[in-house]
């Protein structure tokens, strides 16, 4: 059985960033810089806001937040007073969790990096900020996890931040999860679409895994509405208002990413035209064209130009 959503992570390259703690008390308000990646945090104790693109957003303890698109954001006590830099006043080369004025508020926090290559992947299917609140049918599972994360910071043992890693990566997985389910609520955003969305619905997540399980199969739409057991007609509409986009331009799109990522791996057109499933270099070049912009051979001296 195929899984979308470890395929599209896989080609994203997660790379997780420090897990960190914060403790705050009295009044507060701290700015902390954007990251080209992904952001969440939750709260563990008390209640504060998170202040992101200019929107106020009241968290509760057991409350957590995802941040795709993270311009700097502000947590504080109170939205309306001034906010430091939290790099700066807070010391956060001596410990992974950062201390300012007493603990009667605490979060954890984590980020992760995503391969340049293929950031829009992710980033285009969810919203730039979602709370999931501490009611979500979910909650009970994220607090868990965060309960051990939470422990592996008051008592860190042996190997505390591998174990931060690889839990901030099933918070991840978890949120995704909760959004997927519409648990999650996007803040200052209508709408929910996407393939994350569509994961969820087990006829269309059954051809999301069929086409990333073959994305060189000459799919046609009526090939994919029988994997849905749907009627073409049907399938075809149901794909495009929960996807938003048309199954072959789908298929075209995921075969265009895993075609950028085989070429910076060093594969040739001509290889990569023949893993896609391409009778010759001049369809696949045609193809990678109308979704990239440019030849394939152009997109990968781009890449070169880039790292020299």
């Amino acid at each position: 059985m195929r899984d979308t959503l470890t395929d599209i992570f896989r080609l994203l390259d997660l790379q997780s960033a420090r897990c960190t703690r914060l403790e705050a008390a009295g009044a507060w308000s701290l700015r902390f810089p954007g990251k080209a990646g992904i952001k969440f945090a939750a709260v563990l104790r008390g209640a504060c806001w998170m202040v992101h693109d200019g929107q106020p957003i009241r968290l509760e303890q057991g409350d957590a937040f995802l941040l795709t698109h993270s311009p700097a954001y502000v947590l504080a006590s109170d939205p309306g007073l001034p906010s430091v830099d939290g790099t700066r006043v807070i010391d956060w080369t001596q410990s992974d969790t950062g201390r300012y004025g007493g603990d009667e508020v605490v979060l954890v926090a984590g980020s992760f990096g995503i391969n340049p290559l293929h950031r829009q992947v992710l980033t285009q299917a969810l919203p730039a900020r979602m709370v999931i609140p501490r009611d979500a049918p979910s909650a009970p599972i994220l607090s868990r996890t965060l309960q051990i994360m939470e422990q592996e910071f008051a008592e860190p043992g042996l190997g505390a931040r591998l174990m931060r890693h690889h839990l901030a990566e099933m918070l991840l997985v978890q949120l995704l999860r909760a959004y997927s389910r519409r648990e999650a609520r996007p803040v200052g955003q209508d709408g929910q679409g996407g393939w994350i969305g569509a994961l969820a619905h087990p006829r269309l997540g059954a051809v999301l895994d069929a086409i990333h399980g073959e994305p060189e199969r000459k799919w046609t739409v009526r090939m994919l509405a029988e994997r849905a057991n749907m009627s073409r007609t049907a399938f075809a509409d149901a794909f495009r208002d929960a996807v938003g986009a048309t199954p072959m331009d789908y298929l075209l799109r995921w075969r265009m990413q895993l075609a950028e990522d085989l070429l910076d791996k060093g594969r040739s057109v001509a290889q990569v035209a023949s893993e896609l499933g391409y009778a010759s270099q001049s369809a696949f070049g045609v193809a990678f064209r109308r979704v990239k912009g440019c030849p394939p051979k152009a997109s990968v001296r781009a890449k070169a130009r880039i790292e020299g």
